[in-house]
């Protein structure tokens, strides 16, 4: 007999939709258990979709899904939406390559409207679908479901003030559930969280002055604070300034209150804002105890839980960084550590737990990390910015002209550089040779190894200006670092392996795989270290004695390492013929990092094959 007999009757929400009100808490209770198990055996992200599955049951039953709009912020929260909407046999490939993605993804499903990964771009994204609507004449609805964490972020209220004079007929409903991924920070969860509690109106009071102040148009709202004695005690004073018709807070695991919440606001015109309070983990205890721990999992037994590792597991990049950043701030007090709200994700436990005072996480707000940190460069201290490559990419304009304009001594330490795997094409560090390269004054390094990247995290610690080491997630060589602060002369490369006729110049978490290909053609494998500056002697060096040069990179090809090669000769007149393997001009999908690897040519048998093939053409 089937464990699920009410959720494999759903194959749509519209069938969701012919069912009465008890047979959708029977649906909640088979939902959460498939979740439970479906995750447990494929990995992925649990604690928050189990806090979202009575809203999301809740939404598909009073909206006309998918002609109303439905947008996910950040995306991992819609598990139990994409089991719903048909795609429930799909969860056995969660994340898989070839699978259903972990995110909403447009081409996957027409109930997912906008494709995501990052946080906070759910109420731009709804509001345009919303004015859409109108200037078509259309009567669907546009709905954002945006977490407290992502409120944090400046696009956020950007798309708020502009939603609340567009008179725009939208539904934003915050998820509070006083979690992001890390612990949520900043002075707009502490204001919420201080409402909530019922303080006095004092103490109200004093919060959203501190909260207020942080942006121009709401410092008026704060000078009124008078003005405002009882609204201040409510959280919906903060949004009814904005525009928007505020409503709750409300149990978001109560069905009985929020299907005819929704039931009323969906005939409500205008911008309106739901809070909604759950509980991260909802319904698994494991989860609701340590929702950061279950956030991300991998394959574990759902009656046991997630156990720890036995003995030392494989170093990592990220750990790597970890105790190269206490190590560095033992010896040096000048030495700031700042996170855009990933604290455990790149490696800053410990720092955080060893120096609180020098530790800074700034919340989900990439542009005003790099901003940040640019001024505390200008004081005389010395930041460094932990942040994973395709967070990087939303604080590009402050790369550019807060930091390297100004060359200010901002150390960038760029992790998940290259293919991440399972998280797919919103969270693939693709870009960042490309875009980093080409920004004077910055100084651009690929660790081939966990050791490497060590000497080369003290190296840019020793810089006057901008620089950015950048590494791959998990680990590869598992060579472990000497506990020391060594660095390596900047801009010289290396040799790996001494070859004829076809030199191998490979860059970062690829050097592995091209000592691989280089032992069976026989071939020099230079390990560049540097996209910028490049080693330019021994480039010259070895187009002089090799008839072909082959780069390699985990990076687009359009403007990487390899276009910088090519530059180089270029410049100096050298023809020599260069195969350049990399990434390719379009978006790679979501699958193992090895696998993808293989399939683009990018391990030992693709580079192998790849130079044979140009070698039989010369």
């Amino acid at each position: 007999m089937s464990h699920y007999p009410l959720l494999e009757t759903i194959n749509s929400p519209a069938d969701l939709r012919r069912l009465e009100r008890r047979q959708l808490q029977q649906l909640v209770g088979e939902l959460r258990e498939f979740l439970i198990e479906s995750v447990s055996q494929t990995g992925g992200h649990l604690s928050s979709n189990l806090g979202t599955i009575e809203l999301t049951i809740a939404l598909h039953a009073v909206f006309n899904t998918p002609e109303d709009r439905l947008v996910w912020d950040v995306g991992h929260q819609c598990y139990a939406h994409k089991i719903l909407t048909g795609r429930r046999e799909g969860m056995s490939t969660l994340r898989m390559h070839g699978g259903v993605s972990g995110f909403p993804k447009r081409s996957e499903s027409p109930y997912d409207t906008f494709g995501v990964g990052h946080s906070s771009t759910s109420i731009s994204a709804a509001l345009g679908m919303a004015l859409a609507a109108k200037h078509k004449g259309e009567k669907r609805k546009a709905i954002a479901i945006i977490g407290d964490g992502a409120m944090s972020a400046g696009m956020a209220f950007e798309a708020m003030n502009n939603a609340g004079v567009a008179d725009a007929d939208m539904l934003v409903i915050l998820n509070d559930n006083e979690m992001s991924i890390s612990p949520p920070v900043g002075a707009l969860n502490n204001i919420l969280t201080r409402l909530m509690s019922g303080k006095t109106f004092n103490v109200a009071r004093t919060a959203g002055r501190h909260m207020l102040g942080f942006a121009p148009p709401l410092l008026e709202l704060a000078r009124r604070a008078e003005e405002h004695v009882k609204g201040m005690i409510a959280p919906g004073t903060l949004f009814e300034e904005f525009g928007f018709h505020y409503y709750g807070p409300i149990d978001g695991h109560d069905l009985d209150a929020l299907i005819p919440t929704l039931q009323n606001l969906r005939a409500i015109k205008g911008p309106k804002f739901l809070h909604v309070i759950t509980k991260k983990g909802q319904g698994y205890k494991l989860a609701e105890a340590d929702p950061i721990l279950y956030h991300g999992v991998a394959k574990f037994e759902p009656g046991e839980g997630i156990k720890s590792a036995k003995g030392p597991g494989k170093l990592t990049y990220t750990q790597v960084f970890g105790d190269w950043l206490c190590d560095q701030a033992a010896a040096d007090s000048r030495l700031v550590g700042i996170t855009p709200a990933m604290r455990e994700g790149s490696g800053m436990v410990r720092f955080a737990n060893e120096h609180p005072d020098r530790y800074y996480d700034v919340g989900i707000a990439e542009q005003h990390a790099v901003t940040f940190a640019a001024g505390l460069a200008c004081e005389g201290l010395k930041p460094v910015v932990a942040i994973y490559s395709t967070f990087l990419q939303r604080a590009y304009d402050q790369l550019i002209h807060d930091v390297a304009l100004q060359n200010l001594p901002v150390i960038f330490a760029v992790d998940r550089g290259g293919l991440v795997g399972a998280d797919g094409p919103t969270h693939h560090g693709t870009f960042d040779l490309s875009f980093a390269t080409c920004i004077p004054n910055m100084v651009v390094m690929t660790p081939a190894d966990e050791a490497e990247c060590r000497k080369m995290l003290s190296t840019a610690y020793t810089l006057d200006g901008p620089s950015l080491v950048r590494y791959p997630r998990g680990g590869s060589s598992g060579k472990v670092p000497e506990m020391n602060l060594a660095t390596l002369p900047v801009g010289k490369g290396e040799i790996r392996r001494q070859g004829k006729d076809v030199a191998l110049l490979a860059f970062g978490s690829l050097v592995g795989a091209a000592v691989a290909a280089g032992e069976e053609l026989d071939a020099t494998v230079a390990n560049m270290r540097f996209v910028k500056p490049l080693d330019v002697e021994l480039l010259v060096e070895l187009a002089g004695n090799h008839s072909l040069l082959v780069t390699i990179e985990e990076n687009a090809l359009i403007g990487g390492a390899g276009s910088e090669i090519e530059r180089a000769l270029a410049e100096r007149g050298l023809q020599v013929p260069v195969l350049r393997l990399g990434l390719p001009d379009r978006f790679i999908d979501h699958g193992e990092q090895g696998q993808l690897l293989a399939e683009l040519g990018l391990d030992k048998a693709g580079i192998v094959r790849a130079v044979r093939a140009k070698t039989s053409q010369q």
